[in-house]
């Protein structure tokens, strides 16, 4: 059974993910679901056969369905989630932040229990190819990570539809929103649960004079976030979403006793001034203790896929894998259990930051100890 997508939701995030289905081998889009004007007829120019529905229930009528992508604003795709399961349960690959409130955290475990198809979440920097080429040769090189640090130095958030991103309410918050992906990083990379979390942050530059409607944007632009690990690592958030200047858009490095291992990534490619020439090249440098010699490799992505999305060629090599579990062939790779953990490690970081105060998890399960 070849993927035959119901697309839901087609701002930004679902116009790449249109961009890089459509360079799948075996794929099509059968149907969208998107109300914004704008974005539905850019959805229609990108997927020209695929229906263009009025609501969920009518996409899930397209008998051609028989997997979707939920790509709709944040606070949306828990109700999504339940209102699939009610109507039509397809394998789904749903976008992060899984959930952006506390209290949805108990529908996604019931939704869990009974929901019987797999569900895929949206973990896109896991295959950045140079980082996962640091996720496959960090524990070799270190001897065991012992230290993790992310630095992520981009360009302020981008323009959305109706401005849905500028607002705590709808995201969750920046460390919800934007910094659950290297939480879940964390976690996948050093293969271990958190214990606490520690974080500073705020608004500093971006979005202070803006205002939508009668309102002022409340979304962060900076933080320092410090997470404990079961296994001892320690891992760190290093976010600036005012520094696009910068060269590298994300710096992760792992340390252990034996050596350390860093990947550096660039920024979308559409961003980079054309009167500085090529964009910069992604790389991944391994520094071993002994004998010392830094080894320096440099990961190029193939032009097609930078120029389909924003995430260095990561949205295709997910849809890779999301295609071959719609087809039968593997499993879940980024599951109801991490999507649940990274956004749970964001709440915990916007609450430490706004309380200055650590918050501890329960160790046995992604739940905040009271």
């Amino acid at each position: 059974m070849t993927p035959s997508y119901g697309i839901i939701g087609c701002g930004m995030m679902g116009q790449e993910h249109l961009r890089n289905i459509a360079l799948l081998p075996e794929a099509s889009v059968a149907a969208i679901f998107e109300p914004d004007p704008a974005m539905r007829a850019l959805a229609a120019e990108n997927a020209p056969g695929a229906v263009l529905a009025d609501s969920i229930e009518a996409l899930l009528s397209v008998p051609e369905v028989n997997c979707l992508l939920i790509a709709s604003p944040n606070h949306l795709h828990v109700p999504q989630m339940e209102a699939i399961a009610r109507i039509r349960p397809l394998p789904v690959l749903v976008e992060k932040p899984l959930f952006t409130a506390p209290a949805d955290a108990a529908k996604l475990e019931a939704l869990r229990r009974v929901y019987p198809a797999p569900v895929w979440v949206a973990m896109e920097y896991r295959y950045m190819p140079p980082v996962a080429r640091l996720i496959e040769e960090a524990d070799a090189v270190t001897g065991g990570i012992r230290m993790l640090t992310i630095r992520e130095h981009r360009f302020p958030f981008l323009s959305k539809v109706g401005d849905w991103n500028r607002f705590n309410r709808n995201t969750g918050g920046t460390l919800v929103e934007k910094c659950c992906h290297f939480f879940d990083l964390m976690r996948h990379i050093l293969q271990s649960d958190p214990v606490r979390v520690m974080a500073s942050g705020g608004q500093a530059v971006n979005h202070l004079d803006e205002r939508v409607g009668d309102e002022r944007p409340d979304i962060w632009d900076n933080a320092y976030v410090i997470v404990d690990f079961q296994s001892g690592a320690r891992a760190m958030l290093e976010l600036c979403m005012f520094a696009e200047g910068a060269r590298y858009q994300e710096e992760i490095s792992a340390v252990g006793p034996k050596g350390k291992i860093e990947c550096l990534v660039p920024g979308p490619g559409r961003f980079w001034p054309e009167h500085l020439g090529e964009p910069p090249v992604a790389q991944v440098i391994v520094s071993p203790r002994a004998p010392k010699g830094p080894k320096l490799v440099k990961i190029p992505v193939d032009p097609r896929l930078l120029d389909a999305g924003d995430h260095n060629g990561s949205t295709f090599y997910q849809h890779l894998r999301f295609q071959r579990v719609v087809m039968g062939l593997q499993d879940v790779e980024v599951t109801l259990d991490d999507g649940l953990w990274a956004a749970a490690i964001g709440m915990a970081a916007q609450q430490s930051a706004m309380t200055g105060r650590a918050v501890e998890f329960d160790r046995q399960s992604y739940k905040v100890a009271v």
